[in-house]
């Protein structure tokens, strides 16, 4: 590769990563790709917000574009960037076109966070009040276009074993065309573990997550009307609080300190809120992906009590760090036995350490991408020629989605 390779990230939004995993996931990728003397720039059509990361002090340019503007074929021909990574599926649909035909020799990496067709099929299970299966994602709309996404890019990174399992059986999706890159974290070491206050000296449950993700929202619903009662019959001095940004009105509406259940709001330090509690709750009912949630609590010594669904794809063969319920009863018992044990709780904490240590303290993970992105550069003809589908996409998005967005620019001047 040439000695300085110029990167262009395309948001969804500007990175928050003290709001969301997506938000770290995408300062981690910037970190990684630095560290190999990349420059990097980062553009959005995103409002900028108030918790956004300070990308220019770390050395990143950034730019506001817009959609459906042939402004940006301009900008990115001028930028000749050697690669392209497109955050979420979305955005590569709006721009991944223009990328195409304005710097075609760039290799074009899609990072799909997690598998929104997934957590949207799940969602529609929950709504029906039945369980998911497989063949759902099959009836859903997202599904093809996310999946047509993934096949137009030449290399599409993957959060989730779960995830990497269910591209290959369910659509065929080759090896080539993935690339399985979890979270990259530093090792929990002797001199941490030391600082994180014992067992008695945590109070309390605790819940994180922004609020506007529906995952997280469904969950402290759910965590209200039907798991909190429980906890609180057998321990009615319990406080449950719950951190997230972008608390909403409703969100607001089920602050009940006298039951013990607190709407905190944004949290400024939220590993200080996760070390403070003796359990982090999150019974998710759908998602996707690895939830940033439990790792941080396992990061912070904090056993926790989720669901399948929550503890999806992180934990491998290793007994997982609390416990995993999907009922109510069930989760509100596994709570309140974890909260009242210490013995158990020492034996959870030693488990999260583990799962951290060994399955996301790894280098190697982020040395892997980038000998894909090499081997890329060596042989990209040949990868896109074998990627018949994929051409057969990228053919028909250009002579449809490029028209109908030359229709919407004409019609806006």
């Amino acid at each position: 590769m040439k000695e300085k390779e110029h990167l262009l990230i395309i948001g969804l939004v500007w990175p928050e990563p003290n709001s969301s995993a997506a938000g770290g996931r995408m300062m981690n990728l910037i970190s990684l790709f630095q560290q190999q003397g990349w420059e990097i720039t980062f553009a959005t059509s995103a409002a900028e917000s108030e918790h956004m990361a300070d990308l220019e002090a770390r050395g990143v340019d950034t730019l506001q574009i817009e959609i459906n503007s042939s402004d940006f074929n301009q900008f990115v021909n001028n930028l000749q960037p050697s690669m392209v990574l497109f955050d979420r599926f979305m955005t590569e649909e709006q721009f991944g076109w223009r990328v195409a035909e304005q710097c075609p020799d760039a290799i074009r990496i899609l990072d799909t966070e997690d598998l929104h067709c997934l957590r949207r099929a799940r969602k529609t299970a929950v709504k029906q009040d039945r369980p998911f299966v497989k063949e759902d994602l099959l009836r859903e709309d997202t599904t093809k276009r996310e999946i047509a996404s993934i096949y137009r890019s030449d290399l599409s990174l993957i959060i989730s074993e779960y995830e990497m399992q269910l591209l290959a059986d369910l659509f065929g999706i080759e090896d080539k065309l993935l690339c399985y890159l979890p979270f990259m974290l530093s090792k929990i070491n002797e001199d941490t573990i030391t600082q994180w206050p014992s067992f008695s000296e945590r109070d309390h449950f605790v819940m994180i997550g922004n609020f506007r993700h529906k995952p997280n929202w469904d969950a402290v619903r759910f965590m209200r009307a039907e798991v909190w009662p429980l906890i609180r019959e057998k321990l009615p001095q319990a406080e449950l609080h719950i951190y997230g940004s972008y608390v909403t009105r409703k969100a607001k509406q089920l602050h009940k300190p006298e039951e013990g259940f607190y709407i905190e709001g944004r949290a400024a330090d939220a590993q200080e809120v996760v070390s403070q509690a003796r359990i982090c709750l999150a019974p998710l009912r759908f998602g996707a992906g690895l939830k940033g949630k439990l790792v941080e609590a396992m990061q912070c010594g904090t056993p926790n009590i989720t669901t399948k669904i929550g503890a999806e794809g992180i934990a491998g063969d290793f007994e997982w760090s609390g416990s995993i319920k999907d009922k109510a009863r069930n989760i509100a018992d596994a709570a309140v036995q974890l909260y009242q044990n210490e013995t158990v709780w020492h034996k959870k904490q030693k488990q999260g350490i583990r799962i951290i240590n060994e399955r996301f303290a790894k280098p190697e993970y982020g040395d892997h991408f980038i000998r894909r992105i090499t081997e890329l550069v060596e042989e990209l003809d040949t990868h896109r020629v074998q990627n018949f589908t994929g051409r057969m996409l990228q053919h028909h998005t250009m002579a449809s989605t490029k028209y109908m967005s030359r229709w919407i620019e004409e019609k806006n001047r």
